[in-house]
């Protein structure tokens, strides 16, 4: 029985699984995030509050960490195992066995996970009080990350590794799932191209519109508009 429990295969139809139900949560994610165009801070803020305190939401909560947890360890379990069953001194790689996708899964998984705990500490600690700032104007402190071009940055670098990640993740999660065969092949790879094109294009249009505004409005704004916003920030 523990041969079943804690065997590859049975660990990465769990990881497939898990990877599955984070999936699902990126598009809701996305929608929310989106109201972040809107020059009303109130509906994103009533969003946020609604998905704090909303009782169902908070047992969502609890299942995307467990997830999140499973997904991370499992991968990183069956890497390390995948890396001790190379055999040493074989120098000549087939690529034909592996795609350049899933050679690289645990780095763009990794800098995904980095880019995670660095959300956690700007938005989710904020919410249980370990940071200093609003919980109630999230609003305010995601335009306020969004107008430092460092941030911006490595918003958009972590979402095109997580486009990179997505692709493969899909095809095969669905393979260990055993949709594998040749209908299924090329309908499950143009779900995972639509997939990871749309939902990460759809994250890094928001930081880039905030951006391009607020370099606007810094471009246009007066000397005593300058003073002001100084002592507001202070």
């Amino acid at each position: 029985m523990n041969k079943i429990l804690f065997s590859a295969v049975s660990k990465k139809f769990v990881m497939a699984l898990a990877g599955l139900f984070l999936l699902l949560f990126l598009p809701v994610h996305l929608g929310i995030n989106l109201m972040l165009l809107r020059s009303d801070p109130q509906p994103f803020n009533n969003a946020a509050h609604f998905m704090a305190t909303f009782a169902p939401v908070k047992v969502v909560e609890v299942l995307l960490f467990l997830t999140i947890l499973v997904h991370v360890t499992y991968g990183i379990i069956l890497q390390i195992q995948n890396w001790l069953s190379r055999p040493v001194g074989y120098k000549v790689r087939n690529r034909s066995e592996t795609s350049a996708f899933s050679r690289f899964m645990i780095w763009t998984g990794g800098s995904v996970l980095i880019f995670l705990v660095i959300h956690f500490f700007n938005f989710y600690f904020i919410k249980l009080g370990l940071v200093d700032g609003d919980p109630e104007n999230f609003y305010s402190v995601a335009h306020q990350l969004f107008a430092m071009p460092g941030y911006v940055i490595l918003y958009l670098v972590c979402f095109l590794l997580l486009g990179f990640h997505l692709y493969h993740a899909l095809q095969s999660a669905f393979q260990t799932l055993g949709f594998s065969n040749e209908f299924w092949k090329p309908v499950i790879r143009a779900i995972s191209l639509i997939y990871a094109v749309v939902v990460p294009v759809g994250f890094a249009i928001i930081p880039l519109v905030i951006s391009v505004s607020y370099t606007h409005l810094r471009a246009h704004e007066t000397v005593l508009d300058l003073v002001c916003r100084l002592l507001l920030e202070k």
